[in-house]
């Protein structure tokens, strides 16, 4: 079981597609992902694949997620839940390879390098931390944000209250509770599980914040940079004129909080480059490109072939139904 704000879902479909002993089911905010992003993975073909589109935004799917590893009696006896989206560590464990390749790529570990990475559920980006940890030198890791800019403000001044969700032209990055910035706060707060367990309740309650000292802690490493609609489109339409590189737009967040950010011009800074611009017409195309840019090739009948998904409310209940009528026997 998971939920996508668009990408992992279709790499999840796509990994599960052929194990006969294991039926997926992927929730994802009903009309908040691209078409493109919502066909990717509701065209894969499969009795043991579901697709749930569910009213809400990602944080309410991802909240469906973790009530139902909860409480999993209502699976059928015998049967358990494992997660599939960046609340899985193995999946981590698997981000955290690149960092590895790109620094040494560019003369690592003799050098330092930084990162730059568009960021919703901190996943990918705690990878970097997990790189750091183990010892490669990295000497700045940005947290790029769009306008549901919950982490920029705790980092930038420890402001980690909770807002009304905006939907943006990077729905990847529209979250406002990242599951994995728990497990950074778990090691700033020196592994203390009830300190951890107070923080959450208030970031539940909509508000929470930091110690100087634990604040003090993540500056060293982690810096931070909102980009909303307008500054993305403007990093689209200027890097395309100039190199004829056309991003998409998380990417293009990426690389304008690079370029605000970069502390060192002698160190590398690496922007994480995260998806397919085809996969987000209306936002290329608002940034100026002619035309929709083509699908790959193996996708290019993408918009000719049968969707397959449900659509239901968010609902504990019915969605846990659904999921125990679905199962294979």
């Amino acid at each position: 079981m998971g939920a996508t704000s668009g990408d992992t879902g279709s790499a999840a479909i796509e990994g599960c597609r052929r194990c006969e002993n294991i039926d997926i089911f992927i929730l994802h905010p009903h009309n908040r992902v691209s078409d493109v992003q919502r066909r990717q993975m509701t065209t894969v073909a499969g009795d043991n694949i579901h697709n749930i589109a569910m009213h809400g935004n990602f944080d309410d799917c991802q909240n469906m997620v973790k009530a139902s590893f909860a409480d999993q009696s209502f699976l059928p006896e015998g049967r358990q839940l494992a997660a599939v989206n960046s609340i899985n560590w193995a999946r981590i464990m698997a981000q955290i390879v690149y960092y590895f390749w790109a620094s040494l790529s560019l003369g690592g570990p003799q050098r330092k390098v930084s990162f730059s990475v568009p960021t919703g559920n901190f996943g990918d980006i705690f990878a970097g931390y997990l790189a750091h940890k183990m010892g490669l030198p990295i000497e700045q890791l940005v947290i790029a944000t769009n306008q549901n800019d919950i982490l920029h403000r705790c980092i930038s001044d420890n402001d980690h209250s909770t807002r009304p969700l905006e939907q943006s032209l990077a729905p990847s990055m529209d979250i406002m509770i990242s599951s994995n910035f728990e497990r950074l706060l778990f090691d700033l707060y020196d592994r203390d599980g009830a300190a951890i367990a107070d923080l959450m309740k208030d970031a539940k309650a909509g508000h929470m914040q930091l110690t100087d000292s634990a604040l003090v802690e993540a500056r060293k490493l982690f810096s931070s940079y909102r980009c909303d609609n307008k500054g993305m489109l403007e990093m689209i339409s200027s890097v395309y004129k100039d190199s004829d590189y056309l991003m998409d737009p998380h990417t293009a967040i990426g690389l304008d909080a690079a370029r605000h950010c970069r502390a060192n011009l002698e160190t590398p800074m690496i922007t994480l480059a995260t998806a397919h611009p085809a996969k987000f017409p209306d936002a290329v195309r608002e940034a100026g490109y002619p035309t929709d840019p083509e699908l790959p090739t193996h996708m290019a009948d993408l918009f000719e072939r049968e969707e397959r998904f449900n659509v239901l409310d968010n609902d504990q209940d019915a969605v846990q139904q659904f999921i125990a009528d679905h199962i294979s026997a």
